[in-house]
């Protein structure tokens, strides 16, 4: 029997279809998450890692249906999703291979569904989204969208009266920072896609213009800009450094190394400096084992 089989078995996966899904859905979260789905696979219990891969995984494919603005050539866009997650829910079944094994969550954990459903009514804030005209906007679309996205991993981690004794204050600074990290990170990205997540309020404060941005222009403008805001997502992050009081012993290793992988990368990212124009920044691979080995040693405690 291989790890991974062991890892289903432990987490109480018994059935070949929900563990050829389960397995699946690693695949996926392994090939565009590296250092988290490591992380994972380290430092948590065997009997959740399947179950926050499959919330991750649901995530991840909600996201990529929202990012389609319509049907692809499967036919799905995110109001069939909806529609089908919905109908999932009521029933407990689903044949889709994304939902299937996130209704057997839901099954295992509970609490998970009414993080689902919120999820699901912020995401037409990210996809019809057109840009930020302030900071105001900004923390809307963190509270609306980016917060109930990463509350459907934390609940899993998290102890059952966390949200309501300091543990959400917590997330929520969290995601601030890495929702900030991540729309600077990802600008070359997404501004590919024709899509500005910097606000024009941030952009007017700094000289800076859409094009300086797209052209990837070395100004003193943009390197202020990119080093204020790398400054403010690196200051939440580090607010929410205590988040692993509110889980239990044996998740707190995970919790203290997915807010430390974020620092990482937000240090690469100022290191780079207006080269996250032309590229994401990720944190060197000896910086992340680094913190991996640290973590992987404290587990329980």
């Amino acid at each position: 029997m291989t790890p991974w089989s062991r890892t289903l078995t432990a987490a109480g996966i018994d059935g070949p279809q929900l563990r050829d899904d389960y397995t699946r859905q690693r695949s996926v979260v392994a090939a565009y998450r590296r250092h988290a789905y490591a992380a994972v696979r380290l430092l948590l219990p065997a009997k959740l890692v399947p179950h926050v891969i499959a919330a991750t995984a649901f995530m991840h494919h909600t996201d990529k249906l929202l990012d389609r603005k319509g049907p692809g050539p499967d036919g799905e866009d995110f109001a069939a999703w909806e529609k089908e997650v919905a109908g999932g829910l009521a029933t407990g079944e689903s044949g889709h291979p994304v939902l299937r094994p996130l209704l057997h969550t839901v099954s295992a954990h509970p609490r998970l569904e009414g993080h689902i459903g919120r999820f699901l009514a912020g995401a037409p804030l990210d996809r019809d989204f057109t840009g930020f005209a302030g900071e105001a906007e900004y923390q809307r679309y963190v509270d609306a969208y980016s917060l109930p996205a990463f509350m459907l991993v934390a609940c899993l981690l998290l102890t059952p009266d966390a949200e309501e004794t300091g543990g959400r204050e917590l997330c929520r600074a969290y995601i601030d920072g890495s929702q900030r990290l991540d729309f600077v990170n990802d600008l070359a990205e997404d501004l590919r896609d024709g899509r500005l997540t910097l606000s024009e309020e941030t952009l007017q404060q700094h000289g800076v213009s859409r094009a300086d941005l797209e052209q990837g222009r070395d100004t003193p403008g943009v390197r202020a800009l990119l080093t204020d805001s790398l400054a403010s997502a690196r200051r939440d992050l580090l607010a929410s450094r205590g988040l692993h009081r509110f889980a239990p012993p044996a998740h707190r290793a995970f919790i203290r190394a997915f807010v430390s992988l974020e620092v990482l990368t937000a240090d690469a990212a100022a290191r780079k400096g207006t080269g996250v124009l032309r590229g994401a920044a990720r944190p060197s691979v000896p910086a992340a084992l680094g913190v991996l080995r640290r973590e992987y040693a404290r587990r329980g405690r």
